[in-house]
């Protein structure tokens, strides 16, 4: 679609317009980057550019910005993924070393390391729960009528829970429930649990039902509480120049306060491990002014969560790109 000179052309006008946030001029493109070519040339190029869409024209001013189609193109087919240096790269190590007790921490973590290298803001949920494995159920007696409840899946996903009762249970009954809950659930996706947990107790428990009925219930539910979506660096969008606009930052908070919004955006397109979406693209209106970048969050085969990075259109594509394929790197032990 684009010669070669048509391409460095637009890569300078994206990168000179991330770093200045100002229309860029055929000038200061000529100035700063080695086209080898004049400033008629490079007029006629960006010229070329708006025709097909790829660049806009403000009202006040002779230069130009990229369009969305513009962003596209260049993160699709001119980005640079090695945008790391040195300090961020032992930043990013120094960070990811801290040792963590469950998979929630080092997630956030994660987004905050993202956060704090990139400036902008990060979101973050864990894995799916109905995919995840049952590792472990633990009951632990803690009163005649009050007991604590403890899941853990392989993804190292802790879910605790507790349970009363309307009548006495005895540390041989815990035990007892410990023994049957594992024997039945441990090693199935809680997704497969297809059938009400009660038959697959129903033949081997003989206690009350004022006993069983309060545990199931209460399993299910905390099996199926929705994921927490933690922000990082929510601040930092309002030190960008597109969020002194009212209607913009505006549309931002409204997007963080949007639980249903931020999960759905985390939770979609996942052809590959990091996926792109730029303005309209989201298909959200609330999203149609920013950027996003979304991080499957791995280690191995194992599903950590999602990442995501909120920002405007002129955001850093090649900065962020390059920090999230060095953290997946970084923890997944390759060099």
């Amino acid at each position: 679609m684009l010669d070669d000179r048509k391409k460095q052309v637009l890569q300078a006008i994206i990168e000179e317009y991330i770093n200045t946030a100002e229309p860029v001029s055929s000038n200061s493109i000529l100035q700063k980057y080695d086209l080898d070519c004049s400033s008629a040339t490079i007029r006629n190029d960006m010229a070329e550019l708006e025709k097909i869409g790829f660049l806009d024209k403000p009202h006040t001013s002779s230069g130009r910005v990229p369009s969305a189609k513009g962003y596209r193109f260049y993160v699709d087919e001119l980005l640079k993924d090695d945008n790391i240096s040195l300090e961020e790269i032992k930043y990013i190590s120094d960070k990811l070393e801290t040792k963590v007790n469950e998979i929630e921490d080092l997630t956030k973590i994660t987004a905050n390391t993202i956060s704090e290298v990139t400036h902008y803001t990060t979101v973050s949920i864990g894995p799916k729960t109905e995919t995840q494995i049952i590792k472990e159920i633990k009951f632990v007696l803690l009163g005649s009528r009050m007991m604590l409840a403890v899941i853990l899946t392989d993804t190292g996903l802790v879910k605790e829970t507790i349970i009363k009762f309307d009548e006495d249970v005895t540390q041989k009954q815990i035990e007892t429930m410990n023994y049957m809950f594992n024997n039945k659930l441990k090693g199935q996706p809680i997704e497969k649990i297809d059938r009400p947990l009660e038959e697959y107790l129903y033949d081997e428990m003989t206690y009350s039902v004022n006993v069983i009925k309060p545990v199931i219930e209460q399993i299910k539910k905390v099996l199926e509480e929705d994921n927490k979506i933690y922000l990082e660096g929510a601040n930092r969008a309002f030190e960008l120049p597109e969020f002194n606009s009212l209607e913009v930052a505006k549309n931002f908070v409204n997007v963080l306060d949007t639980k249903e919004l931020m999960a759905d955006m985390l939770n979609s397109g996942f052809a590959q491990d990091i996926n792109v979406y730029i303005g309209e693209e989201s298909e959200k209106e609330e999203l149609k002014d920013f950027s996003i970048v979304t991080f499957k969050h791995k280690v191995g085969n194992k599903d950590l969560g999602t990442i995501g990075i909120i920002g405007p259109k002129r955001m850093d594509y090649s900065k962020v790109i390059s920090v999230m394929k060095y953290i997946s790197k970084k923890l997944n032990g390759e060099k």
